[in-house]
């Protein structure tokens, strides 16, 4: 049965996350008023990180169950990470854990224990900076995350499959990207085809929030059409995990969410990096 390797120290998986940093991210996210699109993906990036390193700490410190890499595309296509990960494309979660580029401290809203809220400072470990400059040069960027993710098959054939998380707001630049998403996904260990999300934030005015939809029928435009054609099928612990966001799925539901606010980008990238069988 596909996508059922258990992921271990021995047989990681791996995240590659495909980032749009044109020009147009740094204009503000859908259903925020201040927040630019480029700050609320780097935000919702850092927090995933961070619970992949939890997800993945024993008493003994983190294992490496997953390799992560971050690809940004805009005025360049290449590694995103910030700091001392500045450069690499892929690495170990334990070298994550040990290496963000600097820690901000941030403040959230916490139950007071008498029906309030308080504001609690918190410390934010940051690994990738927000960035919005330059073209959509899509095409360029999934070839890189081919080779990227092909070459960790490569070294982890028995793996489950590598998950690719695309986060972009704007039409390619440098070409149709149907063709390169078929040879992104055709790429495969032995438990399966890689799997690719694509998280749409669209300028469509006629562009409604959906999410993991099954048919293309009710997408506002063919841009919106090749993205979710180019996604993979959710598998059923995907669709499951969908299900305790309270999203309602089908069984032919596509790894695509269009025109989402920051929330069901968060949630979409919670469904695309939680595998089932981590040991």
């Amino acid at each position: 049965m596909p996508y059922s390797a258990e992921i271990n120290r021995s047989n990681p998986s791996c995240f590659l996350f495909l980032i749009d940093q044109s020009g147009s991210m740094s204009d503000s996210f859908p259903g925020e008023i201040v927040k630019k699109k480029s700050v609320g993906v780097s935000d919702a990036i850092n927090n995933l990180l961070q619970n992949l390193v939890i997800r993945c700490a024993k008493e003994e410190g983190v294992r490496d169950y997953f390799h992560v890499g971050v690809i940004g595309y805009g005025t360049s296509v290449g590694p995103a990470f910030s700091g001392a990960l500045a450069g690499k494309e892929m690495v170990p979660i334990s070298e994550i854990a040990n290496s963000p580029a600097r820690i901000d401290e941030r403040t959230k809203k916490v139950d007071d224990g008498a029906g309030g809220l308080l504001e609690q400072k918190v410390r934010f470990p940051i690994w990738f900076d927000p960035i919005a400059n330059g073209g959509t040069p899509m095409v360029q960027a999934l070839n890189l995350a081919k080779t990227t993710v092909g070459s960790f098959i490569a070294q982890h054939p028995n793996s489950f499959p590598p998950v690719v998380i695309h986060i972009t707001d704007g039409e390619s630049t440098d070409g149709e990207p149907s063709s390169a998403f078929k040879e992104l996904t055709s790429l495969t260990s032995a438990d399966g085809n890689v799997l690719l999300f694509n998280v749409h934030i669209s300028s469509n005015p006629n562009a409604t929030t959906t999410a993991f939809p099954d048919s293309p029928a009710q997408l506002p435009d063919q841009y919106a059409k090749t993205l979710f054609e180019g996604a993979s099928f959710l598998t059923p612990f995907m669709r499951s995990i969908a299900s305790e966001h309270g999203l309602t799925v089908g069984d032919g539901a596509k790894g695509f969410v269009l025109n989402a606010d920051l929330v069901l980008v968060i949630q979409a990238l919670d469904i695309g990096t939680r595998p089932s069988n981590l040991r």
